[in-house]
C-alpha cells in the first residue's frame, strides 16, 4: 500500500481528507503512483502532470524520505520505505518568489 499526501487544494478537488492509500501494480515509480492516483480520482487528471506530455506541472514537486524527487526520471523506482508504506510519497505545491 502506497501512502500519498496531497496539498490541500488537490485534496479538496478530489474530495478526500488526509492521506490517500493506493495499490500500485508492478514497479513503484512516480509515474505508476500518479497513474494509480489519476485512475482512482479522475478529477486530478491534468492537475499534477500535463495531459499530453505527462510531464510534471510547474510549481508541483514530489518528495519522499526527505528527498526531492521532482527531477528524477518518472520511471525511476521510489525508495523502499515508500514501497513498504513506511514513508509517504508527497506531492507539494511549490511557491515561487523570494
Amino acid at each position: 500500500m502506497i501512502r500519498v499526501v496531497l496539498p490541500t487544494h488537490l485534496r479538496t478537488l478530489a474530495g478526500v481528507s488526509g492521506e490517500i492509500q493506493l495499490e500500485v501494480e508492478g514497479q513503484v515509480t512516480t509515474a505508476s503512483v500518479l497513474d494509480a492516483l489519476e485512475a482512482r480520482y479522475p478529477v486530478l487528471r491534468g492537475t499534477i502532470r500535463d495531459h499530453v506530455t505527462r510531464r510534471r506541472r510547474d510549481f508541483v514537486r514530489f518528495f519522499a524520505c526527505k528527498q526531492d524527487l521532482s527531477n528524477d526520471a518518472p520511471d525511476a523506482p521510489l525508495p523502499e520505505a515508500v514501497v513498504m508504506g513506511a514513508e509517504p510519497f508527497m506531492i507539494v505545491g511549490a511557491i515561487a518568489g523570494g
